[in-house]
C-alpha cells in the first residue's frame, strides 16, 4: 500500500494515469484487494479478462470523473497484458492520456509484520508443531472463523478460489 500511496502524489501532481502491476499470474486477489485498500480507481484482473474489455470499460465509463489522475492496479497475468500492455493500449487507443507504469514485483513480499501478523504466525506455528507431534502429515494449518483448522493439501489445492465479484463493485463505488 505504501508504494501506491507514494505514486498517488506523483500521479496527482502530473495529472497521469498510473498502471501499477502487482503479482497475480492466474489470480487477481492482490490487484483487487490492493485497489480497495489504496483507493485505486480500478483493478484489472485475469478472472474477468475474457468476459469484458476491462480497459475499454474503465475509460469509456469516464474513470477520471473530477479527478486529475488515476491509479489502476493490474495483475501481472498474460490474459490482462500486464501494466505495460495496458499502457501500450492506452497510448495507441487513447493518446490523450499521459500514462506511466510501475511494476512492484517482489517488493510486495517484504515489509514489517503487524501485531496481527505475528499473532497469527505464532498460533499457526504452534498448531503445525502439534500436528507433527500427533503424526499428521500433508496438511496445512489455516484459519476459519478465527479457529485454527487442519486442511489436507489435496483439499487445499483441489479447487481454485473464485474472486468475490462484489469486490469489483466495491472498487467502482470507492473510486467515485
Amino acid at each position: 500500500m505504501w508504494a501506491v500511496d507514494r505514486l498517488r502524489d506523483t500521479a496527482s501532481s502530473h495529472e497521469r494515469l498510473f498502471f501499477v502491476e502487482v503479482m497475480g499470474r492466474n489470480a487477481g486477489f492482490l490487484a483487487l484487494n490492493g485497489a480497495i485498500a489504496t483507493g485505486a480507481e480500478a483493478a484489472i484482473i485475469p478472472e474477468i479478462a475474457t468476459e469484458v474489455d476491462q480497459l475499454a470499460e474503465l475509460i469509456e465509463n469516464g474513470f477520471r470523473k473530477d479527478k486529475n489522475s488515476s491509479i489502476v492496479l493490474v495483475a501481472e497475468s498474460e490474459s490482462t497484458g500486464g501494466a505495460i500492455g495496458m499502457a501500450e493500449r492506452v497510448k495507441k487507443e487513447y493518446p490523450q492520456f499521459d500514462t506511466r507504469v510501475t511494476i512492484l514485483g517482489h517488493i510486495q513480499r517484504g515489509g514489517s509484520p503487524t501485531a496481527f501478523d505475528r499473532i497469527i504466525a505464532s498460533r499457526m506455528g504452534e498448531a503445525a508443531v502439534e500436528a507433527l507431534i500427533d503424526g499428521q502429515r500433508n496438511v496445512m494449518i489455516g484459519i476459519d472463523d478465527d479457529q485454527l483448522v487442519h486442511v489436507p493439501f489435496s483439499q487445499a489445492i483441489r479447487d481454485d478460489k473464485p474472486i468475490d465479484r462484489a469486490l469489483l463493485k466495491t472498487v467502482k463505488i470507492l473510486s467515485i
